[in-house]
């Protein structure tokens, strides 16, 4: 039997893991192959779940008028860039001092991944969620390329481009209110949102949401690029470091088929007792299937946890 690899967007090193090939008949072999994937030993974790139908349902967008979407783009001092942005708010509703949820996209994404009816379609279900009764608020998405949303040693600072300038040109130019926001983040804009809500705090983070985060254990298991060294790695990690998010309402979702579903269980296993975060495990792959599935209560625990503050 020839076992394919999975090419997540954040692989694992090999080493770290057995490939165990059993002999016998196909469906022998596919069974032993489900017990080893089940005890988190075998390479390539995605793909079996993918092929055996382990991955759920995906998300399905609603139905309803998409929330108006605004774009455009902005020349980064912080990044030395141009980076584009785009803004979505809920029809019929006053934009003055609206609350903001800042959404944090994955590596090899942009932008126009958060609206995208191909990616999130986060504008159908702002629109579906405002409808049913949640607490309504903007959702804003910037461009971090592969950053992994912290301040780098070659001069590309993400972070100081969300705190001290994209935040400002959403507050100034757009009226929303942004002393104290939302995030919520995928894969690479997982961890993100949970670093960036470390770092700001509950004085300016009401509540953060992470979907599927690319969290690593150490340095050395990490993606290529994801981090400048281990020294990076230590300052912008958060693993061990759940107890300072206290004060801040926190969910966290990952599929049991994702690569980082082990390490995503060990940073929720991380929270005190009492401090548990929302979401939790289920049926899933690394993949916007998954993730729009997870959408509708990410939203309403987002406009709640705003709503609250």
């Amino acid at each position: 039997m020839r076992v394919v690899l999975s090419m997540s967007p954040h692989p694992r090193p090999v080493t770290r893991r057995r490939l165990l090939i059993g002999g016998g008949t196909a469906a022998l072999a596919g069974a032993a192959a489900l017990g080893g994937v089940e005890a988190e030993v075998l390479p390539g974790k995605a793909w079996l779940y993918h092929h055996l139908g382990r991955d759920g349902a995906d998300g399905v967008l609603p139905d309803v008028e998409p929330a108006p979407v605004t774009a455009g783009a902005f020349d980064s001092a912080a990044r030395g860039r141009q980076v584009g942005w785009a803004l979505a708010r809920p029809t019929g509703v006053p934009t003055a001092g609206l609350p903001l949820v800042l959404a944090l996209h994955g590596r090899g994404q942009d932008h126009t991944s958060a609206f995208r009816p191909d990616r999130m379609g986060l504008d159908r279900y702002l629109a579906d969620a405002v409808r049913r009764g949640v607490p309504p608020f903007a959702i804003a998405s910037v461009d971090g390329d592969a950053t992994y949303w912290h301040d780098r040693a070659d001069g590309d600072r993400a972070e100081t481009m969300l705190v001290d300038e994209f935040l400002p040109l959403l507050a100034a130019g757009h009226g929303l209110a942004t002393d104290r926001i939302a995030l919520v983040g995928w894969s690479m804009g997982g961890v993100g949102v949970l670093h960036l809500a470390t770092a700001l705090g509950p004085d300016r983070v009401a509540a953060v949401a992470a979907l599927s985060p690319a969290l690593w254990h150490r340095y050395d298991e990490t993606a290529p690029g994801a981090y400048d060294d281990a020294a990076d790695f230590r300052r912008v990690g958060v693993m061990g470091r759940q107890d300072e998010l206290d004060r801040i309402a926190v969910r966290v979702d990952c599929g049991k088929g994702d690569p980082f579903y082990a390490t995503t269980r060990d940073y929720v296993a991380g929270f005190a007792a009492g401090r548990e975060p929302a979401g939790g495990f289920g049926l899933g792959d690394h993949d916007s299937g998954y993730w729009r599935r997870m959408v509708p209560g990410v939203l309403r625990f987002l406009g709640e946890g705003l709503a609250s503050q």
